[in-house]
């Protein structure tokens, strides 16, 4: 329960700064992404969140199967995923179904 809890306050709380943000942007989200990759220590950063958004969602697909859903439950999360990175997790998080060990 508190770890439901947790991922939802941070969803409300990052995904409500990230729409901020992306409000008051004066570049498009695809052109800020290339400028990012376009310079070695900016990439390196972008590189590594993906690194670690992708193990997450190995895990995201294993805690899937245990659940006994399909590959098609997920393919929302993954593409929030790949566009805005932790929201997707988040939002996996906040509307899995809690195990009996929860």
């Amino acid at each position: 329960m508190l770890a439901r809890l947790s991922a939802l306050l941070a969803l409300v709380a990052f995904g409500g700064y990230t729409l901020h943000v992306m409000s008051i942007s004066e570049q498009p989200l695809l052109e800020f992404g290339a400028q990012l990759m376009s310079r070695p220590d900016t990439a390196q950063v972008v590189i590594d969140l993906y690194l670690a958004c992708g193990l997450i969602g190995i895990w995201m697909y294993q805690d899937n199967r245990r659940q006994g859903r399909g590959l098609l439950y997920l393919l929302p999360f993954y593409l929030v995923t790949a566009v805005f990175a932790s929201i997707g997790p988040l939002l996996y998080l906040v509307l899995r179904r809690p195990t009996a060990k929860e």
